[in-house]
């Protein structure tokens, strides 16, 4: 497909060979926009996402296929995929079904919602290069 059909057209063509067959997928609420998460798809979770209405993943620690929830119970049911003009990167718009989406817990043991939760002041940037 050329960039052009690509960047403008309507055609759905996810670029997953641009990253060696992946494309990083941000989990974003849909009631309030809160951006939950990060994880990469390749076709088979794209599909399975499609299939099951939760958000899958492809786990690159683990080099399998996972579906947020089967494990903790805190699902994420999607109500909407976006993909950005180049067709390299995803958005899904979810229903959080569940405590949280990170798989990390608080000082109280509790999900954690999202998984950022740490806030970089501006003036830390400065000691990055040290």
């Amino acid at each position: 497909m050329n960039k052009k059909v690509l960047e403008e057209g309507t055609a759905i063509d996810i670029q997953f060979e641009k990253r060696g067959g992946f494309v990083p997928v941000i989990v974003q609420e849909v009631e309030n926009m809160e951006i939950l998460m990060q994880g990469w798809a390749n076709k088979l979770a794209l599909q399975k996402t499609i299939e099951l209405g939760k958000a899958t993943f492809w786990s690159t620690s683990r080099d399998e296929l996972w579906t947020k929830g089967l494990t903790s119970g805190d699902y994420l049911e999607i109500v909407e995929i976006l993909t950005d003009c180049d067709q390299d990167s995803l958005i899904y718009k979810v229903k959080m079904m569940g405590n949280g989406a990170c798989h990390t817990k608080n000082s109280k043991g509790i999900t954690r919602k999202s998984c950022f939760y740490r806030k970089i002041e501006l003036d830390q940037l400065s000691n990055l290069d040290k």
